[in-house]
C-alpha cells in the first residue's frame, strides 16, 4: 500500500469509518461466547526482539494506520451503523504488552497461554485489537500474539496489515517516523445517532429515485423480456433457499463448552499444492480434503465415522478497488463427505461444490438482509446469530499469506498461525500461506476435544494422507 498518486495509501486500511452492516451484526452480538468473534494471529520468533526496538516499530505500525487508533463508538439506540472513532485516550502501552512464561516454557504452557487469553473479552471501550510479546520458552524463542476482532478486518485485510508491519515487507521504511495523524476528531455516541440519521435521510431522495427507476426499468425489462425476467428471479428465489438451507446432515460433534484448546501444524505448500494437482484440484481443495481426514480419523476414535460433515467456509467477495482492510467475505455451509476414505474423491467432492456455489446468484445474501438483522434488540440478534453458526461442526478457511520471509524488528519470524474464533462450533481450522508454509492453526473445543495430543496424532496423519497422493 503506497500512494503513488492514484491508488490507496496505508491511512485508508480499515476502509470508512462507518461499520459495515455484516460488521456491526458481528459486533453487536459480541457478548455472548457462542457468537464472539476475536481471534489470535500468533507470530513464532526466532528470538527475543528487544523491548524498545520492538514498541518503536510497533509506534510507526499505529502512526502509519490510523484505524488501529480508532475504537467503535456505538449511538445510543441501535438505529444507525456504528463508526470508527479516534480513541481520544488512545495509549499504546495498554495494546502493547510482554509476558514471560512463569513454568518450563514449554508449547503447552505457550497454548494454555493463548487459550486463556483468547476466552477473555476484548475490552469495548478501546481500538479492538492487542499485541503480547510471549518470552521464557524453552528453546529461547518467543512469539507474538496479536488478539484482534473480526470486525476490524477479515484475514485477508489482516495478510495486508502484516505487509506494512514487518521488517523486509514491501512496503516497510525503516526511516519512517510515522507522525500520527487523524483525519476526524472523536464522535460521541448521541453525534454517531445524529449524523447517522441525517446521512440517512439525506440520501433517502436518491435512494427512493434509484429504487424508482430501477422499478421502471425492472418493469420495461420484464415487459420486454417477461420470461428471462422470470426465469432470473425463481433463479435468485431458489439459490437464496439453498443459501438458507442448512446442510442436510446433523451434527456429530456439537460444540457447548466456551473454552479454547490451541494446537498448529506446519505442512509444505509445495508439496500440498502437487497432491491438489495430483487429485485434479487446488490448494484449497487438497487443504479441506486433509481437514476432513482429520476429523475422520478422530471420530473413527470412538465409534463409527458419520457419512457426512456439516462444514462451514468462507468465500472472498473482495474485487479490484476494495478499501483493503475491513471485511468481504461470504459464509457457505456444505456437507462434507467425511466417510470418504479417498483423498482424492473427497477433493473432486469439494471442487464441485465449490464451482457450484461461486456462481449463486445468492452469494452474497447475507449483506442484503444483515442492515436489518442488525438493529435486533441485543439478546435477539445473539440467539439469531448463534442459530447461523449452530449447524455446522467445523468452519475452516485459507489464507494466501505472505511469499517471503519477514523480520520483526529485528528478529526473523519463523510461522504466522491464524487462531480464528470458535463461535459455538467444536473447532476452527485455518491454514495461513508463510514463506513456502502452510501455517495451520486450531482452536477447538475442550469439551469436545479433552486430549490435544491424540487430536494432534489425527491431525498429522489426516495431512500426511493427503500429501501422499502427490508421492
Amino acid at each position: 500500500m503506497t500512494d503513488n498518486g492514484d491508488g490507496p495509501t496505508a491511512s485508508d486500511w480499515g476502509g470508512p469509518p462507518e461499520l459495515s452492516a455484516w460488521e456491526a451484526l458481528m459486533w453487536r452480538a459480541d457478548g455472548d461466547p457462542r457468537t464472539r468473534s476475536t481471534g489470535v494471529l500468533l507470530e513464532r520468533l526466532g528470538g527475543e526482539p528487544d523491548w524498545e526496538r520492538l514498541h518503536a516499530a510497533m509506534s510507526r505500525v499505529v502512526a502509519r494506520l490510523p484505524r488501529l487508533r480508532d475504537r467503535i463508538v456505538e449511538p445510543p439506540v441501535p438505529l444507525v451503523a456504528p463508526r470508527w472513532s479516534p480513541d481520544p485516550h488512545f495509549d499504546l502501552d495498554y495494546h502493547l504488552r510482554r509476558i514471560r512464561l512463569p513454568g518450563t516454557g514449554s508449547e503447552r504452557e505457550l497454548y494454555a497461554h493463548i487459550d486463556a487469553d483468547m476466552a477473555h473479552p476484548i475490552d469495548r471501550h478501546r481500538p479492538p485489537w492487542e499485541v503480547t510479546l510471549i518470552t521464557g520458552l524453552a528453546d529461547g524463542s518467543a512469539a507474538l500474539a496479536f488478539k484482534v476482532h473480526h470486525c476490524l478486518s477479515d484475514g485477508l485485510g489482516l495478510i495486508q496489515l502484516l505487509s506494512l508491519a514487518h521488517d523486509g515487507a514491501p512496503d516497510h521504511d525503516p526511516h519512517d517516523t510515522g507522525a500520527a495523524t487523524d483525519a476526524h476528531s472523536p464522535a460521541t455516541p448521541v453525534e454517531v445517532l445524529t449524523d447517522g440519521l441525517r446521512t440517512g435521510l439525506a440520501e433517502t431522495p436518491g435512494t427512493l429515485a434509484g429504487v424508482a427507476d430501477g422499478a421502471a426499468r425492472a418493469l420495461w425489462s420484464g415487459l420486454g423480456d417477461p420470461i428471462g425476467t422470470g426465469r432470473r428471479a425463481l433463479a435468485y428465489t431458489s439459490s437464496l433457499g439453498r443459501m438458507l438451507t442448512p446442510p442436510p446432515v446433523g451434527r456429530s460433534m456439537p460444540g457447548g463448552g466456551i473454552g479454547y484448546a490451541t494446537l498448529t501444524h506446519d505442512v509444505s505448500l509445495a508439496r500440498l499444492r502437487a497432491a491438489g494437482k495430483a487429485g485434479g484440484g487446488s490448494v484449497n481443495d487438497a487443504f479441506l480434503a486433509a481437514v476432513l481426514g482429520v476429523f475422520r480419523r478422530f471420530h473413527a476414535l470412538s465409534g463409527p465415522v458419520p457419512e457426512a460433515l456439516p462444514l462451514a467456509f468462507p468465500i472472498s467477495t473482495r474485487a479490484p478497488g476494495d478499501p483493503e482492510g475491513g471485511n468481504k467475505f461470504s459464509g457457505v455451509r456444505f456437507a462434507a463427505p467425511l466417510a470418504e476414505p479417498d483423498p482424492a474423491v473427497r477433493m473432486a467432492r469439494i471442487r464441485e461444490f465449490v464451482r457450484a456455489v461461486r456462481v449463486e446468484p445468492a452469494l452474497e445474501f447475507l449483506d442484503a438482509v444483515a442492515p436489518a438483522i442488525s438493529l435486533l434488540p441485543g439478546g435477539a440478534l445473539t440467539e439469531l446469530s448463534a442459530t447461523l453458526t449452530a449447524s455446522t461442526d467445523v468452519q475452516a478457511s485459507n489464507i494466501p499469506g505472505l511469499d517471503h520471509a519477514v523480520k520483526l524488528a529485528g528478529v526473523p519470524v519463523t510461522g504466522i498461525y491464524p487462531l480464528g474464533p470458535r463461535p459455538g462450533i467444536a473447532a476452527m481450522v485455518t491454514m495461513l500461506s508463510y514463506d513456502g508454509t502452510g501455517c495451520l492453526g486450531l482452536t477447538l473445543d475442550p469439551a469436545v476435544v479433552p486430549d490435544t495430543a491424540v487430536f494432534a496424532r489425527c491431525l498429522r496423519e489426516g495431512v500426511d494422507e493427503v500429501l501422499a497422493l502427490a508421492e
